[in-house]
């Protein structure tokens, strides 16, 4: 696994905005979340040991914490010709095993995730 240098948005900086495609082919963009006072955005895709470490767990805070007023969107940044598990149709049942009751959303040109 190679490592990827983040930059750090400063605490309090506006999200960028996205408009991705979900498993189910419904636009997500960050609009969509403006009235919930809070949102978690997990970038993670199918294949990542860690996300799969956490997987059931993201998926149990995700059922606790959205009745309270979480939004949570998932985003595959990955490249699914070098990494074929992160293709959108894997996404699709990756949602179904796992469970996410959140939008999976996939940034196939990885303008999210650089912004």
């Amino acid at each position: 696994m190679a490592l990827t240098p983040s930059t750090m948005l400063q605490l309090g900086t506006s999200a960028p905005d996205f408009r991705l495609s979900d498993t189910t082919g419904r636009v997500i963009s960050l609009e969509d979340f403006k009235d919930a006072p809070a949102l978690l955005v997990v970038f993670m895709c199918n294949h990542c040991p860690y996300v799969k470490h956490i997987r059931a767990a993201l998926a149990d805070f995700a059922r606790e914490y959205q009745p309270k007023g979480l939004a949570m969107v998932g985003i595959n940044s990955n490249d699914a010709e070098k990494y074929a598990d992160d293709s959108p149709e894997k996404m699709v049942d990756e949602v179904a095993s796992a469970g996410y009751t959140f939008p999976y959303v996939y940034d196939d040109a990885q303008d999210a995730a650089k912004a």
